[in-house]
């Protein structure tokens, strides 16, 4: 039962992720979370107001499965796999952080300053999370998919366009930890 109660190693999650991709590309598939938001937001008839949501969400109804999935594995990863043993930072990083006024991780995968309760206690933080949720869509939009759907999907699958996303992700995310979050806090 202990291997229930700790994180599962790459080799496993990996190994299930790409089982998975394997039958959806069996069944003619393509995985991505930002699709389910734009099924979400049909259902909800955003479609009256914006085309790009008019759109037939049943022909995605299996893809509901993955949010239904995603908020049940979140679940029992937190209250069931939370190892705090998991969670080691590089000591520079914590040092780094706490300049920043971010709390010190001690086991947590998020920190509470900018996931947790605490974070809307503070206008500041409100606005950076809308902001930040705001840029995410739109470049999730831009570039035709979500990080998952690029990532894992459409590298999986061999796709040009994915690639330069990916890279495109990853560059983002080195200059926003770098340069610009700094500047923010």
């Amino acid at each position: 039962m202990e291997f229930l109660s700790q994180t599962w190693p790459w080799y496993i999650s990996g190994f299930l992720i790409g089982l998975i991709m394997l039958v959806l590309t069996y069944f003619g598939k393509k995985f991505g979370m930002s699709s389910n938001l734009r099924s979400l937001c049909s259902i909800a008839g955003a479609g009256k107001i914006i085309p790009f949501f008019n759109f037939d969400w049943r022909a995605q109804r299996w893809n509901l499965a993955v949010i239904i999935g995603a908020m049940i594995g979140g679940f029992v990863a937190v209250n069931f796999m939370n190892d705090p043993s998991n969670v080691a930072l590089n000591p520079q990083t914590i040092v780094q952080l706490e300049e920043l006024g971010i709390d010190r991780p001690d086991g947590k995968i998020l920190p509470d300053i900018l996931f947790g309760s605490e974070a809307l206690k503070y206008p500041k933080m409100i606005f950076i999370l809308l902001i930040g949720g705001v840029l995410i869509g739109f470049g999730s939009r831009y570039a035709g998919g979500c990080t998952s759907g690029h990532a894992i999907s459409g590298l999986s699958n061999l796709q040009i366009p994915s690639l330069k996303a990916v890279i495109g992700f990853f560059v983002g995310g080195l200059l926003m930890a770098h340069y610009i979050l700094p500047l923010i806090f």
